[in-house]
Formats: C-alpha cells, structure tokens, sequence
C-alpha cells in the first residue's frame, strides 16, 4: 500500500518517482494498493474530468494495474498555508480509505508531505504492518532551513518527523548523502534507491547546432523558493542579446519571476507547465539546461533536483548551479559546467558558450551516466528486494 500526495494523472515529483516505480512492481507481479487525493494539483482545483482525476472513495485501475483510491481534498489557493491546509485534510481521510483497502503486506509512505507522513504512520499501526517511509527530501533539515515552522512549534515538528522515521521499519532515501546524515543519527534501517529515468522513453536528437545567433537556455521545472530562479534571469539581463532565456513550469514565485524579468528587460520566455512528448521540443531547442538549487540551504548538500537524471538522459550541455552530492554528480558525468549562485558567474559562463559552441557539444556522456547509475527498473529491482526483506522480517 502507498499513500502519496499526488499520483497519476498529476505530474509532479512523487507521480514520476512512483508511476515508474509501480511499473516495475506490478511487472514483478505484485499488487499495489495506491491512497491519493482526487487529483487537483497544480491549481488547488479540479481541472480535469471525473473519469481523469477521480472521485473520493472510489476506486480505479492504473496504467500498470494498480488499484487508486481516491481521497477528498480542499480547493485551495497555490501558497504555502493553502497547501499544508489541504495536505492535513487528505492525509486525515487517507485513514479511512486505507481501512477499506486489502490488507496489505507492507506500508509505504512517501514524503515531503508531512502530514501524510503521520497519516503513513497511524494505517501502519492500524492495519499491524510495516511502514516503510520514502524520504525524497531531506526533512527536517529542509524545514529548517526554509523556515517553515518556528519557535516551539519548529521543534514540535522536527521531532514528530525524527520519531517517525526512527519507528518506520525502513527508510528509504533518494540520495546517499542524506542516508549518511540519517544514519550519523542514529538510524540503523536506511537504505538509498535514487531517482532515475526510463531510457527507453528519450527520444534521440541531434547535437546543437555548430553556429547560431543566440544561446538557447532552458529550464524546466517549479518555479519556487528552492530554485532562486532570479539568478538565472539577472544573468541572462546581463549577457542580452546574445542569448535567450526560456522558463517553463509553475510555482509560488512565478508571478514575482516575471516582474522581475520586466524590469530588468531580460531575454527570458515564461511558459506554462508542459507533459509528454512536447517535453522533448523544448529539450530539442535547447543548447543548455539548467539544474539549480539555492545554495544557502545546508540540507540542499544532500538533495538532488528531481530534474537532473532527464537533463543528463537527453543529453544536453547542463548548466549546474547546485553543490554537495547534485554537483558532485554532474562533475561525474562530465555533462556541462558548474557555478555559484551568482549571477556574473553565470552571465560570464553564458557568454564564453555563445562564442564557443564546441563547448556545448557534450556527446553521450550524460546518458552513459544515466544507464550506469539511474536506470529505473535496475532501481526498481533494488526497491523489490528491501520490501520483500522488510515483509519477511518479525516486526520491530
């Protein structure tokens, strides 16, 4: 059983982490059970139809089989407050709807939405199962640096997460950074299964072009605190013509990103979130693409932006403004240049691709690295054999 945020028809972090992985399961034979709100993101609304996005307490088939059970949400405004409103209201009917499920085998629950890290919790004391908890972020380091929660209720919070993650059978991180953090806590049961990509579904393309008028720059992805997506934009109003900034996606920040760009006058194109093969045009226009992390957040050492194993699959040059374990990635693979989070850094770096395209022109190196580390039903293996440990085991 799995109970997550956002599931298929969604597109969203966690929905690529588990569409991909549920694939795998169910070719492996098992049975998935999935607990998800009807899905409403990235608008806080429905805005599919009922046969798309569900209903509450019913269920559907997945694309590989798996049975969905659906769970009410609360339309809700895209800010902080408005989402960690709606995340409590469907964590709390996640319950309910697990105790109509089968009784499963084993409970996963991914984070970081943490009230349905406490919903995980109470279905895995309830039913008698083990939990299973999939960190994809670095809580409650994240939370910390974020300010998401202050004073006593900071501390309140930091421990409600460490009490899980200490009680869960298994936790399974997505970095081996942060598996390293856990266990310097004290944690015995952690393991680490990455992200990673279906290569199979990368189309192939042709390297940039050897002579153009202007750099093309993509990025793809939230447009939100973590990405500090204004460095890229300052930058790009301080190369000019010579180059062209494109930004596709949505997040909290948008609307302030756009302003920004106005102002300064910059090369930049805003577009809204795109899915599926339109994905690959963007990927096709591009000569770089950027992978950004803020880098005054200590927990961003051990985090790797979701986007990163697709940027390297496609094979594009990557303009990497990350540190820790996601830079430490990128000089593996040999797939582009690193920078600060600066924006004359990033300026300069611009300017010296747009007058030296040979640069841009990074071969196979990416997807070599993708193949060899983070090819999806390799990990998905990985991710069957600590369950089935986790099954077989006498409960802690």
């Amino acid at each position: 059983m799995l109970l997550t945020h956002s599931y298929t028809p969604e597109h969203s972090p966690p929905q690529r982490r588990w569409t991909q992985l549920v694939r795998t399961f169910r070719a492996a034979g098992w049975e998935i059970d999935v607990i998800t709100p009807v899905a409403h993101a990235p608008h806080g609304r429905r805005t599919m139809s009922r046969r798309l996005a569900g209903r509450p307490f019913r269920s559907d088939r997945g694309l590989s089989g798996e049975n969905i059970l659906r769970v009410p949400f609360l339309w809700h405004r895209t800010t902080r407050s408005g989402r960690l409103v709606n995340h409590l209201f469907s964590a709390a009917m996640s319950i309910p709807a697990a105790a109509l499920a089968p009784r499963p085998d084993v409970v996963i629950v991914t984070v970081p939405s943490l009230p349905i890290l406490g919903a995980g919790f109470v279905v895995s004391r309830m039913l008698r199962r083990p939990l299973v908890v999939d960190m994809r972020d670095a809580w409650p380091d994240i939370a910390r640096d974020a300010r998401i929660v202050r004073g006593n209720a900071k501390s309140l919070a930091e421990r409600a997460i460490i009490a899980v993650q200490d009680r869960a059978d298994l936790v399974v991180t997505v970095t081996y950074g942060f598996a390293h953090t856990l266990r310097e806590r004290g944690l015995k049961n952690v393991a680490t299964v990455t992200n990673g990509i279906d290569m199979a579904s990368i189309r192939p393309m042709s390297p940039p072009a050897a002579r153009q008028d202007r750099l093309e720059v993509l990025y793809l992805g939230n447009h939100g605190e973590s990405q500090r997506l204004d460095v890229p934009i300052r930058a790009a109003a301080l190369v000019g013509a010579k180059m062209r900034l494109t930004l596709v996606g949505h997040g909290v920040e948008r609307n302030g990103l756009m302003a920004l760009a106005r102002k300064l006058k910059a090369p930049v194109e805003f577009h809204a979130p795109v899915h599926g093969p339109q994905i690959m045009d963007y990927y096709e226009r591009a000569d770089s693409c950027i992978v950004t992390l803020r880098d005054d957040w200590k927990s961003f050492d051990t985090t790797i932006p979701s986007k990163t194993y697709e940027v390297l699959s496609v094979g594009r040059h990557v303009t990497g403004i990350v540190k820790g374990e996601a830079r430490s990635i990128l000089e593996e693979a040999e797939a582009g240049h690193v920078v600060p989070a600066d924006a004359r850094a990033l300026a300069d770096l611009w300017t010296t691709l747009a007058e030296n395209r040979e640069l841009l022109r990074i071969g196979e190196k990416g997807k070599i690295w993708v193949q060899n580390n983070a090819d999806i039903q390799s990990l998905g293996r990985t991710y069957i054999d600590l369950l089935a440990e986790v099954a077989g085991q006498p409960r802690r």
